[in-house]
């Protein structure tokens, strides 16, 4: 197997609460089909499961993001409702 080829299969995975340091990466405005390009070599993992964030973006029906926090914000709205914990639970509740 050449070195190319394990390039070609090589993927980060990195936790939810870290995913600001992955699309700060990118150039704004940047389209949906941009980040699922260029992040397809991303497994995010979450509460319940793994996604992979440039499949998760391609879902998108954005025109566009013109920053970090647009896109974050889009992001968790693609991501299934267990992704970031229990259902239901906020962080005050005891």
């Amino acid at each position: 197997m050449s070195v190319g080829s394990v390039e070609d299969v090589m993927t980060r995975t990195i936790r939810l609460n870290r995913i600001d340091g992955v699309l700060s990466e990118l150039e704004y405005p940047v389209e949906p089909s941009t980040v699922a390009t260029e992040c397809d070599d991303v497994t995010v993992r979450l509460a319940d499961g793994e996604v992979n964030l440039g499949a998760t973006v391609s879902s998108s029906t954005a025109v566009e993001f013109a920053s970090v926090e647009e896109l974050t914000e889009e992001l968790m709205s693609l991501l299934p409702r267990r992704a970031v914990g229990e259902p239901f639970q906020s962080d005050g509740d005891a």
